[in-house]
């Protein structure tokens, strides 16, 4: 798992009003009845975020993300993997992820994300971006090579294995938010994404905090405090470049860079 159960993700550094937020379902184009978190805020300024959660699904710690990036200014929909195999909407820590987690296929997460990117545009909320944890992280950056109009793709400690073979026609930049102490993924599989992603002149930009464990963007855990800072100022700084460029034009925000930032 992820995150513990008492998890909560941290406040962006500057805190703006919400409009709404509260559950939807969405209709996929085959059929699916997809949950989902919504959050709109008072005033978009900074463009649209799809969330793609960890195993768990659409737990509380996802709706409350949620409502944490509309209060950084984006409107941000968050969206559930078992629409398919699961009823209802509750994902509590009592919810058996594991026995749903084999049925999950990535073409099933394509058209859902879909859904959630049509759904966004409706809303007229500018520049698309993905975020993903774990297992969400990890489609997150597959989902840079797909046909969605996304202007990044962002992931913390993804698991590289789900990124497959789409590295040589990645659209959109990644952002790649990594633990230095990661017990779900060595670092070296990190390595040879990133060695992959330089041989298919992907765009992209690695940061590996220092110092941190696996799930480390959490506001139980004080001792974090300074990687959550700096993974939501990296954040808004990836949005706010990548949002500018043409969609038939996405260069590397940076070089990529695997290393430990000082």
């Amino acid at each position: 798992m992820c995150h513990p159960s008492r998890s909560r993700p941290p406040s962006p550094p500057v805190v703006m009003p919400v409009r709404e937020h509260r559950r939807i379902r969405l209709r996929a184009a085959d059929g699916n009845r997809v949950p989902a978190y919504r959050a709109i805020p008072a005033a978009a300024t900074r463009g649209s975020i799809i969330l793609l959660p960890d195993v768990r699904g659409l737990h509380p710690y996802y709706e409350d993300l949620t409502l944490r990036f509309a209060e950084a200014g984006y409107t941000a929909l968050a969206i559930d993997l078992y629409g398919r195999t699961a009823p209802g909407n509750a994902r509590e820590d009592a919810f058996r992820w594991h026995e749903h987690l084999p049925l999950v296929q990535p073409d099933g997460i394509d058209i859902d994300a879909r859904a959630a990117a049509e759904h966004l545009r409706s809303l007229g909320s500018g520049p698309l971006f993905t975020v993903g944890f774990c297992y969400g992280g990890g489609h997150s950056w597959r989902l840079a090579g797909s046909s969605l109009p996304l202007a990044g793709a962002i992931g913390f400690y993804g698991l590289p294995h789900l990124v497959g073979d789409v590295l040589g026609g990645a659209r959109a930049p990644m952002l790649m938010l990594l633990a230095e102490h990661d017990d779900e993924t060595p670092r070296s599989d990190y390595d040879r994404l990133t060695t992959r992603l330089d041989a298919a002149h992907a765009p992209y930009e690695a940061h590996v905090h220092p110092g941190t464990p696996h799930s480390f963007f959490d506001r139980s855990h004080d001792q974090w405090g300074g990687a959550c800072a700096d993974a939501w100022h990296r954040i808004l700084d990836f949005t706010d470049r990548a949002g500018t460029w043409p969609a038939r034009d996405r260069r590397p925000t940076r070089g990529g860079n695997t290393g430990a930032d000082p």
